[in-house]
């Protein structure tokens, strides 16, 4: 067992809270960056198939009013369950600063052009691993790896890398956002944002 962590985090009132949860959004997540927290834009990705849940750790790359966005491969274990079923949750979890941001909706691919954009900022490095690993596949060891990302670098020395067809990005639609600041006696302050078709419903919820 832990020890216990008491929150003392400002109060939230929705009336001082943006309309829109994408601005609020920028707000809570400027100051994430401004906290010196590593790696603020690191979330939690949860998908489902038909059968179970599952969740892993992935880097925002951008948002904006269209969503929220990542970058992986298509055939990963994510990959297949969002083709299966495209409706997903994030989570961006800020203890430090006691504050943690949840949304959900539905997620759709990128267009080529935009993954082409983002791969081609990459590092080298990380573009040949995109190409060669086959996420999520079980592989007899870790020379195997190494042996294929050598064997690319000799391929590809000299020359741009092109962009796998297995990878690129995907971009969450957000119908549901909440904002969660810890307060004491684990009486939190919960804001949540519900798309209802034509304008979001802000509404606090009990801790």
């Amino acid at each position: 067992m832990t020890g216990r962590f008491d929150y003392s985090g400002p109060p939230l009132n929705p009336d001082d809270m943006s309309p829109d949860p994408i601005t609020e959004f920028t707000v809570w997540f400027a100051g994430a960056s401004e906290a010196g927290l590593p790696q603020p834009n690191a979330m939690s990705l949860a998908t489902a198939d038909g059968d179970r849940p599952s969740v892993r750790t992935v880097l925002l790359k951008d948002f904006d009013r269209t969503g929220f966005v990542f970058f992986t491969n298509y055939e990963s274990q994510k990959g297949r369950e969002l083709s299966a079923n495209p409706r997903a949750a994030l989570s961006f979890t800020w203890l430090e600063i006691h504050r943690q941001i949840r949304i959900e909706g539905m997620v759709a691919e990128l267009e080529e052009q935009e993954s082409d954009e983002y791969y081609a900022s990459r590092p080298r490095g990380a573009q040949l691993a995109a190409g060669i690993s086959r996420q999520s596949a079980v592989i007899s060891d870790r020379a195997m790896l190494e042996s294929a990302f050598a064997a690319a670098e000799e391929k590809f020395a000299g020359d741009d890398i092109p962009r796998p067809d297995h990878w690129g990005g995907y971009r969450l639609r957000p119908e549901l956002v909440e904002f969660w600041q810890g307060r004491p006696d684990r009486l939190h302050d919960r804001i949540r944002y519900r798309w209802d078709y034509s304008d979001w419903v802000k509404e606090r919820l009990s801790p």
